[in-house]
């Protein structure tokens, strides 16, 4: 668990950590004026400061008016569920860093008890009022943002009997808390990460860097060659 915490914390913060680097000075090359940067303490001269990826969309066509129904419907209670997701993902991270700091194990214990009892009065009344649906892609976008099950994650922070119960309790609403998040394979995965990429680009949701290795031009691909393959 401390272990998932680091590789979390260094996906959160490594994608800045060259922004300690100051720009020192640019030197014109060539006759063609191209300008190359130096970075401090690195003697290797860079054309070109790297950005984030940023994806074009295309116009977004349905094959009938279900299809459009059933995406926009996903889209709203994705939108609405991801929040959580996103702030699950923090507490998490917050939760493993502190341990980290902590040596006796009874504290330590003790210490996640608080910041579990925490999550819970933070979390319990707004997610009792999402629907079957809502919390399944809940459940799903948990994945996408820490890479462990509701399940592992209820496991880890409480009991294995805990985590069974709330598992059993969920499938009576039809809710598997095991539930992963695999957009490369599944339609509505990808449909969802399709949204929230999109919401992402518009700044319609704040963007929280995934821990799954996938990317959203190549899975868009991916289903595009299916499809085609149908027709």
């Amino acid at each position: 668990m401390v272990a998932m915490g680091k590789r979390l914390l260094v996906i959160l913060f490594g994608v800045v950590g060259f922004v300690g680097f100051g720009q020192v000075a640019e030197e014109t090359l060539d006759s063609l004026a191209q300008q190359y940067i130096i970075m401090e303490g690195d003697s290797v001269l860079q054309s070109s400061i790297a950005l984030n990826e940023v994806y074009v969309f295309g116009r977004l066509k349905f094959s009938s008016y279900n299809d459009k129904l059933r995406y926009y419907i996903l889209r709203r209670k994705t939108m609405k569920v991801y929040p959580y997701a996103k702030l699950a993902a923090e507490r998490l991270v917050e939760l493993n860093d502190s341990l980290e700091h902590i040596k006796k194990n009874s504290h330590k214990r003790r210490f996640t008890r608080k910041v579990q009892k925490f999550i819970e009065d933070e979390f319990s009344e707004e997610l009792k009022k999402l629907t079957r649906t809502e919390g399944q892609i809940l459940v799903k976008l948990i994945y996408r943002q820490t890479g462990i099950t509701a399940f592992d994650l209820v496991k880890e922070l409480r009991s294995g009997w805990r985590a069974f119960w709330y598992n059993t309790t969920a499938k009576m609403f039809s809710i598997s808390i095991k539930e992963e998040f695999h957009p490369d394979l599944v339609h509505e995965d990808y449909l969802i990460e399709d949204i929230l990429q999109r919401a992402f680009a518009d700044f319609s949701l704040e963007r929280q860097p995934s821990v799954l290795e996938y990317d959203y031009a190549t899975l868009t691909n991916i289903w595009k060659d299916q499809n085609r393959s149908k027709e």
